[in-house]
């Protein structure tokens, strides 16, 4: 008898399940990955805001408090996504007196992931929240100590 050329279904599925095997390996390397990058994304973000409102208290002796729903002219100058452009962002931007403070002493901006201004799809459960401040002091609201290098 003459075996026609071709696959049988045992074979079919002993390669599906390697596969499957191996997108459930790379998978969790690969979602790590990105979360790593877009977080990155949204560190030089708040570094480079924070550069601007030094900029801006060099000249008016205050920083300025900013969202996305800022209205004020001076507080559109910055801008409250962290990437190229506000619906593909990973965090959303926003500049605050930090805690118990005036705004022309010192500024808190935070780096929210994943809002329904930005990529909402986005979550970053390891840090969370990013922060920086006029102080010098950076943090994540997830408490991890890897979330700035």
């Amino acid at each position: 008898m003459k075996r026609n050329g071709g696959f049988t279904l045992v074979e079919i599925m002993i390669v599906l399940a390697i596969i499957g095997i191996l997108a459930s390996i790379a998978y969790p390397g690969y979602a790590g990955y990105i979360a790593r990058s877009r977080r990155i994304e949204g560190q030089m973000a708040l570094l480079d805001i924070m550069q601007q409102q030094e900029r801006f208290y060099a000249l008016h002796n205050t920083y300025v408090a900013f969202s996305a729903e800022s209205d004020d002219p001076a507080a559109q100058r910055f801008k409250w996504w962290s990437g190229g452009e506000a619906s593909a962002s990973a965090y959303e931007l926003r500049g605050e007196a930090c805690p118990n403070r005036d705004i022309s002493d010192c500024i808190e901006v935070k780096a929210i992931p994943g809002t329904g201004q930005v990529d909402a799809t986005f979550r970053d459960a390891q840090c969370g929240t990013l922060t920086l401040n006029s102080i010098g002091r950076r943090g994540p609201s997830g408490g991890s100590v890897r979330c700035w290098p």
